[in-house]
């Protein structure tokens, strides 16, 4: 992967705050939803969910999931050539009463203020998505494997170069 791939994967994990959240129900369906996230300070993301949502429901009887995060589609060019990372990984709660929660807390509402009023609600939780690998698509012919390691690693650099 070159510096500019490099520089793109990074974008893609600092600059946006949308991804797709796929996971699979109790039937072995797979099943998508949209979240929010944030960046956390290991390189992992950060998410703040519902547990009455049934992404939720899902995870805490099978924590693996995949999240895509796309460049947004202008309705320019080929929406093939948008650079793109689809993670693998899983996800785990962490308790309110865990000392990582609020440095967590903290890291998401500067991504994402507008959420501040949902933790006064009782029935969210935050979770750290551990990324165990990831695809990066880059467009035609730029595509690369990398592994969580070294996407946390990357994710976690002043620069990318």
């Amino acid at each position: 992967m070159d510096a500019d791939d490099r520089q793109l994967v990074w974008q893609l994990l600092h600059e946006h705050r949308w991804a797709a959240l796929a996971v699979t129900d109790a039937e072995g369906a797979a099943q998508v939803s949209f979240v929010a996230f944030a960046l956390g300070p290991a390189g992992d993301l950060i998410l703040h969910l519902s547990e009455l949502a049934a992404h939720t429901r899902h995870l805490r009887r099978d924590p693996r999931a995949a999240l895509g995060i796309s460049a947004a589609d202008e309705g320019g060019e080929d929406p093939q050539r948008l650079p793109r990372i689809a993670l693998q990984g899983a996800l785990e709660r962490i308790p309110r009463e865990a000392e990582t929660y609020q440095g967590l807390r903290q890291r998401y509402l500067q991504r994402l203020p507008a959420a501040a009023r949902l933790f006064s609600f009782g029935d969210f939780s935050l979770y750290v998505y551990k990324i165990y690998k990831a695809r990066y698509v880059g467009g035609f012919g730029k595509a690369h494997s990398i592994s969580g390691e070294e996407l946390r690693k990357l994710a976690t650099t002043n620069t990318t170069h």
